[in-house]
């Protein structure tokens, strides 16, 4: 007999109410998802120069009727990813699926990034999402009848002149596509979603107008566009859909790299 996946998630990375992660978020509490929300003010401060509102996209999501709990924490820290499944396991019992929004994401080039720089980029965009990855297949037992999990990662192909985020995110997508093949037994489905340029909040006009010429619709997607797709993928509509990369980008053309 199929068993639903639990409407509860951990989502890393979400920080601002007009980020990816929070229009996730909002998609799946309109799906009856409870929440742990992960998030970390000082990356929004060192490296957007914003302050995190995620209190009060919680507050709008608890309206909604739905459990939210707040989760803070640094990723690069290896102790974090799986305290993190475990509060959010004790907080909202068996997590039905994971999406990781988080990143470190410093411009820097082949020839100007430092050690330090690319050491904490391989520690948040990978090693903590092979961590949290292990943490939620250690939730099912292999050959149950518990019903599994879906883990969508968010990655994407910028690399010039962002050499260490780019570096990284090729690391995460072969860790999450082996994540469909060797957790198969516990139910587990893993996907990527490379959303291409989506503004929150860190594009100029020059940069959109750039952006939508290289769309072939004339015009860019945004955050609600790419929590469409994780909302189709996590439920059991989008079941059958496991181990891919997706690029939900409406045809943008990324340049040569």
């Amino acid at each position: 007999m199929h068993i639903p996946l639990p409407r509860t998630a951990l989502l890393t990375g979400v920080g601002r109410r007009r980020g990816i992660a929070a229009a996730i978020a909002r998609g799946l509490a309109a799906d009856g998802y409870d929440l742990a929300l992960n998030y970390f003010e000082p990356y929004d401060r060192r490296v957007l120069g914003e302050s995190s509102d995620v209190e009060l996209l919680a507050d709008e999501l608890r309206e909604s009727g739905r459990r939210v709990e707040l989760l803070p924490g640094d990723l690069g820290d290896p102790r974090v990813p799986p305290s993190l499944m475990a509060d959010a396991h004790d907080a909202l019992g068996p997590l039905g699926a994971l999406v990781t929004c988080h990143c470190e994401s410093v411009d820097s080039s082949i020839l100007d990034t430092t050690v330090e720089s690319f050491d904490r980029h391989y520690a948040v965009n990978v090693r903590a999402t092979w961590q949290l990855l292990k943490a939620f297949a250690e939730q099912v037992e292999p050959g149950t009848e518990a019903p599994g999990g879906a883990m969508i990662a968010l990655t994407s192909d910028h690399t010039v002149h962002n050499l260490p985020y780019g570096a990284t995110k090729g690391a995460l997508d072969r860790l999450v596509l082996a994540g469909t093949h060797e957790l198969a037994d516990r139910g587990i489905r893993t996907n990527l979603i490379n959303p291409g340029p989506i503004d929150t909040g860190w594009m100029t006009e020059e940069v959109r107008r750039a952006g939508a010429a290289q769309t072939p619709g004339g015009e860019l997607g945004s955050t609600d566009t790419v929590a469409d797709l994780v909302r189709f993928l996590i439920s059991e509509r989008g079941a059958w859909i496991r181990g891919q990369l997706l690029y939900s980008n409406g045809g943008f053309a990324t340049p040569a790299l």
